[in-house]
């Protein structure tokens, strides 16, 4: 049995879990709605306030499938009902972010600002590492996938380089810095 797939989902008081025709499953809550299609061969069944998960037999697609399953919906009860978020850190002298509406405008040493809307169901903030100046922007949304996406497409728009450190970087990531040039010239 797979250690994930068994597992009981708790749901938490304020979330609504519907499972339709078809394995498709609506999760509704405080933050927002999720709707997702599961495999058929998974049965999911609502007792309660628990989500239960079992699979048929222990063929490899099933076994593969049972965790999985498990895995989107916990992270769907868990978005609607408290949200994912994603910290960015801009790093570098003269790098800055601004935000005005739902557009944020990105200074990044090129010729040019860099701007970035917000997707639905997305919403960015701009904020300050604590005792320094260096900006950061956090992504949060109740889609899981939504915002690592949308987090990725932003460190997209200048990622860390290794000799500086400069760049978008998650607030939990580790650049692996490089030595720069030696100063000692070939004849």
């Amino acid at each position: 049995m797979s250690r994930v797939g068994r597992m009981p989902i708790t749901i938490p008081a304020g979330v609504t879990v519907n499972v339709a025709e078809g394995n498709v499953v609506t999760v509704k809550g405080p933050k927002g709605e999720l709707t997702r299609t599961f495999p058929a061969q998974i049965a999911i069944s609502v007792e309660g306030n628990t989500i239960t998960c079992t699979r048929p037999n222990d063929t490899k697609e099933n076994r593969a499938q049972h965790g999985t399953t498990r895995a989107n919906l916990n992270n769907m009860v868990v978005g609607v009902s408290s949200g994912f978020a994603k910290t960015l850190i801009v790093d570098g002298i003269g790098y800055r972010a601004d935000k005005k509406g739902d557009t944020v405008t990105l200074k990044l040493g090129f010729s040019h600002p860099v701007e970035i809307k917000e997707v639905p169901g997305i919403t960015m903030e701009i904020g300050a590492v604590e005792k320094s100046n260096v900006p950061t922007i956090t992504v949060k949304g109740c889609d899981k996938q939504v915002v690592g996406q949308f987090a990725a497409v932003v460190r997209s728009k200048r990622p860390p380089e290794p000799y500086k450190g400069k760049g978008i970087r998650y607030s939990d990531e580790v650049i692996r810095r490089k030595e720069g040039k030696t100063g000692a010239k070939k004849k």
